[in-house]
């Protein structure tokens, strides 16, 4: 059905996801409601590694996770954590995530996300065009860090993936590599450069510089906790917070890792968790990387930024009211020094925050069953600063009752329908 009339539609959380879908609503004519309960980029949208990390098409889940997760856990120097006392809450979420480590669940959440981030430099600048926030957009090449060649040729299944996909690199060793980047250590001795990705300068800013201009064309922001989506003949017509009606012709639910309950109110059983992300910022850095990189040892980025040097990574899990824990801090602090041996820096700041991981890898985007006017736009997990922007255009058109040129299935929300 065409649904191309003007509506107002509230967009439930004020993320890069929901801010993008914001602005692909309000561009398409709508009236757009942005809600949130703290304001925009408060969370993850705040705390991520900048990286418009297109590549990054493999999910954690890989084959031979299943074998190794135990001895990372017990291992300090490994980046994967867990809270004990979560561990009984987290069991059953966590049997059916394993169960995906297998190369062929790999091949297929790649498959899936490789259309949703597989072009987000220009994603993101055609969702930032006009609005100020162009500033923070660095187009930029992307680098895989590994000890060797060995080291690198171990990653060999997730580099033929890539390449399936279309992506393309070339690998710099020895003179090749100190002369592109002097700023690294000998303990990394090669390293795998794509080209045409980007990053974010300063991603908090950035999207709150997207909201801004969402309200400077019209849009509301209002500061409220989302209770209950309010329905009458299997239609939206408002949504409910503090005993008041926001009233409304649809919503759309991208409230990242807090998106559970409200999914549920709606008739959907997501299979989410938080994995629990950690990032150290160091500011006045006596030298920065020429571009961002991913450190494959221990599996975190370091991402030029203004004034300050953020690294990014580390999987914990332990649920979303457990505070930060130490040893993440530490152990990027361990591992950016042996990366960059002599690096110095004037202050550090630490953060903590929660990706919002589905047990198949795979985001839910879309309308929700048996609900018009209802849908979704949760579960990036690694890469929703990357696929924000092209999630929000693909939810507009929906919206509107158009159909993407992508074969939605793999992000269909029914497939989690209670």
């Amino acid at each position: 059905m065409q649904q191309d009339a003007r509506r107002t539609i509230a967009v439930i959380g004020a993320g890069i996801v929901g801010v993008s879908t914001a602005i692909w609503l309000q561009r398409d004519g709508h009236d757009v409601i942005l809600v949130d309960r703290e304001g925009p980029a408060a969370g993850a949208s705040h705390g991520n590694g900048g990286v418009l990390a297109s590549c990054s098409i493999i999910p954690v889940t890989v084959p031979g996770l299943l074998a190794k997760a135990p001895r990372m856990l017990f291992d300090p120097g490994q980046p994967l954590f867990l809270k004990w006392r979560y561990l009984p809450r987290l069991l059953p979420w966590l049997r059916r995530y394993l169960g995906h480590a297998n190369a062929a669940d790999m091949r297929r959440r790649a498959a899936a996300m490789a259309p949703i981030i597989g072009d987000s430099l220009a994603d993101h600048q055609a969702l930032a065009a006009g609005t100020g926030a162009e500033r923070w957009i660095v187009p930029s090449d992307y680098l895989f860090l590994y000890r060797d060649r060995a080291h690198y040729e171990g990653d060999a299944l997730g580099w033929s993936v890539r390449r399936e996909h279309g992506f393309d690199w070339d690998v710099l060793e020895g003179a090749a590599w100190r002369d592109y980047d002097p700023a690294f250590g000998p303990e990394i001795g090669l390293a795998a450069r794509l080209g045409g990705h980007g990053r974010i300068s300063d991603p908090g800013r950035y999207v709150a510089a997207l909201a801004a201009h969402l309200q400077a064309q019209g849009g509301r922001f209002l500061k409220a906790e989302i209770e209950d989506v309010v329905r009458e003949g299997g239609q939206v017509t408002g949504l409910r917070a503090g005993g008041e009606t926001i009233a409304c012709d649809a919503a759309v639910l991208a409230t990242g890792a807090w998106s559970g309950p409200l999914a549920r109110k709606l008739g959907l059983a997501p299979a989410l968790e938080s994995e629990r992300g950690y990032h150290l910022e160091l500011w006045e850095p006596s030298v920065m990387p020429r571009s961002p990189v991913m450190v494959a040892s221990g599996k975190f980025v370091a991402t030029p930024m203004e004034g300050r040097l953020r690294l990014a990574g580390i999987v914990e899990f332990g649920g979303l009211d457990a505070p930060p824990s130490r040893a993440p801090f530490r152990l990027l602090e361990r591992n950016i020094r042996a990366a960059m041996p002599g690096l110095t820096w004037k202050k550090t700041v630490e953060w903590m925050g929660h990706r919002p991981s589905m047990a198949d890898s795979t985001p839910v985007i879309g309308a929700v069953p048996g609900l018009s006017g209802a849908y979704c736009a949760f579960g990036h997990d690694h890469v929703g600063l990357t696929g924000g922007p092209k999630t929000g255009r693909l939810l507009a058109q929906i919206a509107a009752g158009k159909t993407p040129n992508i074969d939605m299935t793999p992000y269909d929300p029914a497939r989690y329908a209670a």
